[in-house]
């Protein structure tokens, strides 16, 4: 079994013979004769407690425990002071720092080590609590990605389109994203949000849905509501990948021009993550079979894109769209339906 690492701070050296003396058999021991040299050890060798003085030239004790407490590499090492000092201001100065013991000289050996023991267990616990919190959440998370996708993939269905098509235009609309400058993170909620864009398409009957023809005044005011019926069904979250997939869900059609719908948006009272699904949307709606028509070549679709420039499309993303081109390629020949 592996030693624990203790380190040691303290500006006399007969306190760290003594300290280690006690201590040398069970642990391995740093030591430290000032502050800043046990932050450096500290950040280094990460031990898994720390025994500090206080009472040290130049940075006491506090201080050092507060520089801990503030690198997120060393804030959950447990300290515990060692010190002369026994007064209650002291021991509470100590714990508002952020100890988790306060032990007064001069030491003794059983306490000292039972005090260890204890404060290692404790600190254990805390950190398989925590990763078992992670792996909670990340599954948690993971089972909302998920069913996200499955809703997003059952309205595609509905309109005869394929799984294809939701990893097609969610890989588009993160590279677009990332090409435009927005941040990994907010381009990672894009590609999880952006299946979610056509869910209002379950509240659309079949017969216009699925119409193999073109739609009638009536019918097409019918499909539009798709937009607003999907904003509802995914409702007011505080999750930030539920807000994002609400606007792309209520934006998606609206046109640079203002002539979009539902509510004639334009320029840049668009969502800028709305936008990016709708060039992402159109392209691959554009390059795939679809009951009315046959899949026009990449080409093809890239003009009218460029033609809308200014019109249907935000002109920034349409060169954004452009300079990855060939990346948008690959993608359509890896996920073919």
């Amino acid at each position: 079994m592996n030693k624990y690492t203790i380190l040691i701070v303290d500006d006399t050296p007969e306190n760290l013979d003594v300290l280690a003396g006690i201590l040398n058999e069970e642990y391995n021991i740093k030591v430290a004769k000032n502050g800043k040299i046990a932050l450096k050890i500290a950040e280094k060798f990460l031990p898994d407690l720390i025994l500090l003085d206080i009472m040290m030239p130049e940075m006491d004790g506090y201080e050092v425990c507060r520089n801990l407490k503030n690198n997120i590499q060393t804030k959950n090492i447990p300290v515990i002071f060692v010190t002369a000092k026994d007064q209650e201001v002291d021991e509470k100065l100590g714990f508002e720092a952020g100890a988790v013991d306060y032990l007064t000289k001069p030491i003794r050996p059983t306490i000292t080590k039972a005090r260890i023991k204890t404060h290692l267990k404790l600190a254990n616990q805390t950190k398989a609590l925590a990763i078992e919190v992670d792996k909670k959440t990340k599954e948690i998370q993971n089972t909302q990605l998920e069913i996200i996708r499955k809703l997003g993939l059952a309205a595609e269905y509905k309109d005869n389109e394929t799984g294809a098509h939701i990893i097609r235009m969610s890989t588009y609309s993160k590279l677009l994203a990332l090409e435009y400058g927005i941040p990994e993170y907010e381009a990672n909620l894009l590609f999880n949000a952006a299946p979610m864009h056509d869910i209002g398409k379950i509240g659309i009957p079949d017969n216009i849905l699925q119409k193999p023809g073109k739609l009638n005044d009536k019918e097409w005011q019918i499909m539009k509501t798709h937009s607003n019926i999907g904003a509802k069904i995914i409702g007011d979250h505080p999750s930030d990948l539920l807000k994002m997939a609400k606007i792309v869900a209520l934006e998606h059609h609206e046109k640079y021009n203002g002539k979009g719908y539902p509510r004639g948006l334009k320029d840049n009272e668009i969502s800028i993550y709305a936008s990016i699904v709708a060039i992402a949307d159109v392209f691959d709606a554009l390059t795939s079979k679809r009951p009315y028509k046959e899949p026009w070549p990449s080409e093809k679709a890239l003009n009218l894109i460029k033609e809308e420039r200014g019109e249907h499309f935000h002109p920034e993303l349409v060169d954004c769209f452009i300079n990855i081109f060939d990346k948008i390629l690959e993608v359509k020949l890896n996920f073919q339906d």
